[in-house]
């Protein structure tokens, strides 16, 4: 579910798009004029003006300019400023910035709080529908700025990774070479546990991704994301088998001395 601050972000779209529309009408500028004098095709501008999209400053300001605005609509703009996490993520990010514990198992992605740079603007910029430059930008900063709870030494992080993803070169064998490496650097320190899984055919591993949580108060959560979907929950039932599968996933992945010489290979075979 979105929360308080997405629909907020998404009723600031609507309402923003309404003042273009209405500041086009009454300057009789049509939206193919509009769209193709910002250089987008009309039915990008029309999911803009309807609240579908979030209004871009090049469309702000290009409308500003020709229904003579005078910078009412490109002020607009300071309201707008693009979500850094996925709607349905951002109680997820929240739980994980304060959690003392994760364990997360990714078979086909690098896991998020180890992606370089390089590796989240590729799959940012592969992304389906495409996004703008600008959400692209904070989205990247986002997941970066994730990144420093490792650094956080008295909270445990486990990560297992399948070989699908330490193999797929996400941005190119050169970036991905130093991804790998980031991996390895990464599992040196005392607090961060990295494995890899190798294929090993059938097995809970094929079940699909997950993060396990633990609170300050002791209560473990999981969190399971899809294509659209995000999942944050705490029954006890679901809890326990999820634990039993991570348990099961360890168990089957090569040790953290081991993977860290799997991986090295890896990255000199690029």
């Amino acid at each position: 579910m979105a929360s308080g601050e997405s629909q907020q972000a998404q009723q600031n779209w609507r309402y923003c798009g309404v003042q273009v529309k209405l500041w086009r009408e009454e300057a009789r500028v049509s939206r193919q004029a509009l769209a193709e004098e910002a250089g987008y095709d009309y039915e990008y501008v029309k999911s803009m003006e309807c609240g579908r999209r979030r209004p871009t400053l090049r469309l702000l300001q290009v409308a500003d300019q020709m229904c003579g605005a005078r910078g009412k609509l490109v002020a607009a703009h300071e309201f707008l400023k693009p979500e850094r996490f996925l709607s349905y993520a951002e109680d997820y990010v929240r739980y994980e910035s304060e959690a003392i514990s994760l364990g997360s198992y990714q078979p086909l992605h690098i896991p998020g709080l180890l992606q370089t740079e390089e590796t989240v603007r590729a799959l940012l910029n592969a992304y389906l529908p495409p996004l703008d430059d600008e959400t692209i930008e904070e989205r990247v900063a986002g997941r970066l700025e994730r990144q420093a709870l490792l650094d956080r030494r008295t909270r445990a992080f486990s990560f297992v990774i399948g070989e699908a993803a330490l193999r797929n070169p996400v941005g190119g064998p050169e970036p991905h070479r130093r991804q790998l490496l980031r991996l390895v650097e990464a599992g040196e320190a005392r607090n961060v546990t990295i494995q890899a899984l190798p294929f090993v055919g059938a097995g809970p591993g094929v079940d699909g991704p997950f993060v396990l949580l633990e609170t300050a108060e002791h209560e473990l959560l999981v969190y399971e994301e899809g294509h659209e979907t995000g999942r944050l929950y705490a029954d006890p039932d679901k809890v326990s088998a999820i634990v039993q599968r991570h348990a099961m996933i360890l168990r089957q992945a090569l040790s953290p001395e081991e993977s860290a010489r799997f991986i090295s290979k890896l990255a000199e075979e690029l």
